[in-house]
């Protein structure tokens, strides 16, 4: 099943044309993963797919589909919801780390104490954070390490029950241990979302991705199961990007 379908979208910054026709089809509790060189479109398709481009100064032009609907018929507060996003610097709420969990539940109407101190031990343990600041829940997040940081994000992003979650390279200002961490997480958070993430690591869009997504020059170049892109691409191009000759 798809959860989002792309059709012919185009993507610009005032005049500047930034994605070319872009066709595919996200797949329900799938982790796709968005490769190419710097500048090629990554990051723009990403905001495109929950309209926050048009945060940054940009459009879209082309169809969205999101569960068969068009993304432009969903009221912004609704696509938020449902389509979260983390960005790859972490950015946690100057806030506790309670009330960075709490924050969108209770903007969304869930006043219930009870209700929210669930939604934050269970998403801290869906982000395998819990145990390490359960006793520290009403300090600042902003006293978490970096990887601490970002598995925060991810959990309240999560705190709303999206649909897809939606991740900017989100390991590119972490180390191998904390990179570790949150592929796991992801890997099993695939179980009950569907994930988009953009990354240049494409040794870890190998070992967590189902399909792979090359964009080279803002054009869609290929997009198949990731086994397929990497073992056996049907473009010259894809092989020449995996194989390291330019990017």
């Amino acid at each position: 099943m798809n959860v989002l379908e792309l059709n012919n979208l185009d993507a610009y910054y005032g005049d500047r044309k930034i994605l070319y026709g872009i066709n595919m089809s996200i797949k329900k509790n799938a982790i796709t993963a968005i490769i190419g060189p710097s500048g090629c479109g990554k990051s723009t398709l990403l905001l495109g797919l929950n309209s926050m481009l048009e945060e940054y100064g940009g459009r879209t032009e082309g169809q969205i589909l999101f569960k068969g609907k068009e993304l432009s018929s969903y009221q912004k507060e609704e696509i938020r919801r449902q389509i979260g996003i983390v960005f790859q610097k972490p950015s946690p709420f100057p806030l506790s780390i309670y009330k960075n969990l709490t924050y969108a539940p209770i903007y969304y109407g869930i006043k219930d104490k009870g209700k929210l101190k669930e939604i934050v031990e269970t998403k801290l343990n869906v982000a395998g954070l819990y145990e390490e600041v359960k006793h520290n829940l009403h300090a600042s997040a902003l006293k978490l390490s970096g990887g601490q940081q970002q598995r925060l994000c991810i959990a309240r992003a999560l705190t709303v029950e999206p649909e897809v979650l939606l991740l900017d390279e989100p390991c590119s200002a972490l180390d191998i241990k904390n990179t570790a961490n949150i592929e796991q997480m992801l890997k099993k958070l695939a179980q009950d979302y569907t994930i988009v993430i953009v990354t240049h690591n494409l040794a870890q869009a190998k070992r967590i991705s189902n399909y792979t997504a090359f964009l080279l020059d803002g054009q869609l170049i290929e997009y198949d199961t990731t086994a397929k892109v990497f073992s056996a691409p049907n473009d010259r191009r894809t092989k020449e990007y995996i194989e390291g000759i330019y990017g």
